[in-house]
């Protein structure tokens, strides 16, 4: 979600007519402008398409409709773009999902067992998703199987459909790594020069209107994330065997200080010379095609700290870009390339870690707790109640309470829409398609419209996969058209459970955290103020000050970022938590604007400003952790103290005086 449509959902809902649908709702129903994946739209058409012609084929129509059904699934969780990033999101869950569904098999028709085990998976499956991305998409596919395994008929014995639906996954598998041979590591390359492109756009904005600056700001700090994510990910394994994995790190470290510097070249309140964005443009189309050389650079001479900043920082990045050699940039010592971001450790250390985090934390079980209690409620419905219920009361539940996925509110109502129009598409093949050979190629275009509505929005995703997921399961049924109403009327059934178990009865679906969440980040600010302008004793101690400044960085820059999504889901919420996120909405971007002038202040410092006092630097952190009082709730009077000193306008932290000023106008508007 865009800045400017993020301001625009805050606002409106000041001036939201009474008679007009909510804000929150119209927005899920707005298609996101997102390119069509070409390559996923036809990797999912192949995917969902063969093993059924396959099952027809060996007059076996049951077994391809399970491995098209494990199929689907690979095709929802292939969502990272480096292979072996891919490989882990669509393996790893494969084989919690072959879990989930033999324990639904071994208790299909079972009653009361089958709603016991069902809502234990519904625990570990909320707990573990709170581990991460790859958790997350196995605890849903845990749940999702586990689900479909109690709730059909599933051929026996026990160990085929797990079988079955494993092999479907490993298909789309198999056909994302056809090209790697041809792509290597072109994702991760991609990713780097992605990053210098955003920054060019970024640059090319500073000094012009802020509300672009603002917007192409988080497009580099987005484009930054991904890039180490990527980047960084592989380094653990072949960090000191690849060159080229080195090489791109290099190139991507040194982007940092140009991202420094570009708050810097806003403030200067005038746009950068054409030349600049242009060399940076250049750098991304360097890292993309792998040149290397000597660069040439047409740069008009510096003349301000600012412009001094941003000519040393592109010459250095234009060195790095063109050399082949890593001793060239990493100084003979590898670890000195990376480890300004900080040396993740070894995936078994990292494992054990979200293990115990994910038991010791209070959010996790509550999470993994609201849903139990709504699976259990479904599958008590399906199992136990004398009236016919499927499986699809609890697939809704599964698929609405995700909040690591949007808001849970929006979610089930947007569900609800998205499924009556995959029903009324899948009424439509029902009634008008022969069941048979015909099946396969609808199942191909079918399937090849997931991926392509699915970077469009929920509602959008949920019309593509429901007809599908019919279309598979009346393979195993056969009920045919008849399966129509009654998955409407279990859609609905599910996202009442959700409403009311999942989300009514729970206070913190009412008491938002964002407040809290808001004032740990401006608390962060204060420390990054400090460290920022810590004082250093001698060149040793200057190094790994900037080390440290340089982690703190990117550490809120990355919460930053964090914040305004979580801000972006709340403002899709319903009153009260809508509400109250619109409310602190300014203080999160006005957050922001301190945090880029303190970095546009130590940038002009290190390039000839004069260093600000320490007690000017002392003032301001300490009106910035009032400030977080203020939004957590507790009255401080400090928030209203005076002016630190230098207020007069002059100084290196004026523009970070003038934004602290601007916040706490924010929380009192008055003063």
């Amino acid at each position: 979600m865009s800045t400017e449509r993020t301001e625009q959902i805050a606002a409106g809902r000041s001036r939201h007519h009474p008679l007009a649908p909510p804000a929150w709702l119209l927005n899920g129903l707005r298609p996101a402008t997102a390119p069509i994946p070409w390559a996923a739209v036809l990797r999912a058409a192949v995917a969902l398409s063969v093993p059924l012609a396959v099952g027809f084929a060996l007059d076996e129509p049951q077994y391809g409709a399970l491995v098209a059904m494990g199929a689907l699934s690979g095709v929802i969780g292939d969502t990272a773009d480096a292979y072996r990033m891919r490989i882990l999101n669509i393996a790893v869950p494969q084989l919690f999902g072959a879990v989930g569904v033999a324990l639904g098999t071994l208790v299909f028709g079972h009653g009361w067992l089958a709603v016991g085990v069902l809502t234990l998976v519904a625990l570990v499956s909320g707990m573990i998703s709170s581990i991460g991305t790859v958790a997350s998409v196995s605890g849903l596919l845990l749940l999702l199987n586990a689900v479909i395994g109690a709730g059909l008929p599933l051929p026996r014995p026990w160990w085929t459909a797990p079988l079955l639906l494993s092999a479907g996954g490993l298909f789309v598998l198999a056909l994302t790594l056809l090209g790697w041979p041809l792509r290597g590591r072109r994702p991760e390359r991609t990713a780097v020069a992605a990053t210098y492109r955003a920054l060019a756009d970024s640059l090319e904005a500073a000094g012009g209107p802020g509300a672009a600056y603002e917007e192409r700001r988080q497009q580099v700090t987005q484009s930054l994330n991904q890039a180490y994510d990527l980047v960084l990910g592989r380094r653990a394994r072949v960090h000191g065997r690849s060159p080229s994995l080195v090489r791109m790190l290099a190139q991507l470290n040194v982007v940092i200080p140009l991202v420094e510097a570009a708050p810097a070249a806003h403030l200067r309140g005038r746009p950068l010379p054409p030349e600049i964005p242009a060399a940076v443009r250049e750098l991304a189309a360097a890292v993309e095609e792998g040149r290397t050389g000597t660069p040439v650079l047409d740069l008009p001479a510096p003349h301000t700290p600012a412009e001094r900043a941003m000519d040393s920082a592109l010459r250095h990045a234009a060195a790095v870009v063109h050399l082949a050699e890593q001793d060239a940039y990493s100084a003979g010592n590898v670890a000195d390339v990376d480890d300004k971001l900080g040396r993740p450790a070894a995936l078994g250390v990292r494992a054990r870690r979200a293990v115990r985090d994910m038991v010791l934390s209070g959010a996790s079980w509550r999470y993994g707790l609201r849903l139990a209690v709504c699976i259990g409620l479904a599958q008590s419905l399906v199992s136990l109640v004398e009236v016919e219920r499927s499986y699809w009361v609890a697939l809704t539940v599964t698929f609405v309470l995700k909040p690591d996925f949007g808001s849970v509110f929006s979610r089930a109502v947007l569900r609800a829409l998205g499924t009556a129009a995959g029903l009324v598409l899948a009424a439509a093949v029902l009634a008008e398609v022969p069941r048979g050979w015909w099946d396969v190629p609808v199942i191909a275009v079918l399937g090849a419209l997931i991926p392509a509505f699915s970077a469009k929005g929920y509602a959008f995703q949920t019309a593509a996969i429901t007809p599908v997921i019919l279309l598979l399961s009346d393979q195993l049924n056969h009920q045919g058209f008849d399966l129509i109403r009654p998955r409407l009327l279990d859609s609905l059934i599910g996202c009442a459970i959700v409403l009311v178990a999942g989300y009514l009865l729970w206070p913190e679906s009412w008491r938002t955290r964002i407040g809290d969440r808001l004032a740990d980040t401006v608390y962060d600010a204060a420390r990054y103020l400090e460290r920022a302008f810590a004082p250093v004793a001698d060149e040793a101690a200057r190094r790994e000050a900037r080390t440290v400044r340089l982690q703190a960085r990117r550490r809120i820059y990355r919460d930053l970022s964090a914040v305004r999504s979580e801000f972006q889901r709340a403002l899709t919420e319903p009153p009260p938590t809508g509400a109250r996120a619109a409310a602190w909405w300014p203080l999160v971007v006005a957050l922001e604007r301190i945090v880029d002038a303190t970095t546009a202040a130590r940038v002009r410092v290190n390039h000839g400003a004069a260093s600000p006092a320490a007690a000017e630097v002392e003032a301001l952190a300490r009106q910035l952790r009032a400030l977080a009082e203020e939004v957590r709730g507790t009255r401080t009077a400090a928030a209203r103290a005076a002016a630190p000193p230098g207020a007069d306008g002059s100084g290196v932290l004026a523009p970070v005086r003038q934004e602290v000023a601007a916040a706490r106008a924010v929380v009192h508007p008055d003063v």
